[in-house]
């Protein structure tokens, strides 16, 4: 299986992490991430199919938002909250606030 890309953390770019940001199905599965726990790829229902779900995931992972690990069969997603508040201090825990608790999680 082919290793996954996540920028390090010093390459995570601003404008990529508000790309990433400005699509409310990305921002709910960030606020569910919020909670600081890794959560199974699998676990998030938000009324759209798995590719799309998938592109999401993407989106998020490679703008270095989140990471995903494998584990066995199964991806674990969590968000990157110290490398985003190191980056960009500040940024993250507002805009978690104010999009709200609307956790896709199942």
């Amino acid at each position: 299986m082919s290793r996954l890309h996540h920028p390090g953390p010093d390459e995570i770019d601003l404008i990529s992490v508000l790309h990433a940001l400005a699509d409310p199905v990305r921002l709910s599965i960030v606020t569910a991430l919020a909670d600081g726990q890794e959560h199974p790829c699998g676990g998030f229902d938000c009324g759209i199919t798995k590719a799309s779900l998938s592109h999401h995931f993407r989106v998020l992972r490679e703008s270095g938002v989140t990471t995903t690990r494998q584990e066995g069969k199964h991806r674990l997603i969590s968000l990157r909250h110290a490398d985003l508040e190191h980056r960009f201090p500040g940024l993250i825990d507002p805009l978690i606030r104010a999009a709200g608790p609307t956790p896709p999680a199942a």
